[in-house]
């Protein structure tokens, strides 16, 4: 348990029937008249979902115990994602929807922060960009444009994304793991 007063950014709370919460943002308001109250952004640790919330102040909300841990990607076993803890050893399976669109750029030796509430696994972090191999994409072909050009491409995971007409098959490339957005060449 803690108090209002106690907030901070990225401190998960535990409301509304056992639901997670992680406070994304807060503000601590004295108004002329009447109480303080801590004015409240809140993300739905599972679903994603942002909401404003607003609590008086020095009220008891209960706090839950999130373990984050670098964990590494070690191989597939049917609809699960095998992790490694680095530090343990311990091999942890990870179902194909609780990893969601981080699999697009999964490959085996990926160091992922894997987040867990009471032994149950809440979600996958990749770093915000990742270096990929091109496994396939057509040659380029220059036609009538202002501007340049995109053309589809397939990472070594599988996962297509859209790449300049220069990319060749072969080459590593710096991909957005929120967005799928092709951020650059990798000199190798």
């Amino acid at each position: 348990m803690a108090s209002t007063n106690d907030l901070k950014n990225g401190m998960v709370l535990k409301l509304e029937g056992g639901q997670l919460w992680s406070v994304v943002e807060f503000q601590h308001v004295k108004p002329g008249k009447g109480p303080a109250f801590v004015r409240t952004k809140l993300k739905n640790v599972l679903s994603g979902k942002v909401v404003d919330k607003t609590f008086n102040a020095g009220v008891k909300v209960e706090t839950a115990n999130v373990d984050k841990r670098d964990m590494q990607f070690s191989y597939m076993d049917g609809d699960y994602f095998v992790f490694m803890d680095l530090d343990t050893y311990d091999q942890l399976h990870i179902d194909r929807k609780v990893v969601g669109d981080a699999a697009n750029f999964l490959i085996e030796g990926f160091t992922a922060l894997v987040a867990q509430n009471e032994g149950s696994v809440l979600y996958v972090e990749l770093p915000a960009a990742v270096e990929l191999v091109i496994a396939e994409t057509e040659p380029g072909v220059q036609g009538d444009r202002s501007t340049g050009g995109t053309k589809p491409a397939k990472l070594e995971t599988g996962h297509e994304i859209q790449v300049p007409l220069f990319i060749t098959t072969g080459e590593k490339v710096k991909v957005d793991t929120r967005n799928s957005d092709y951020l650059g060449r990798v000199n190798s």
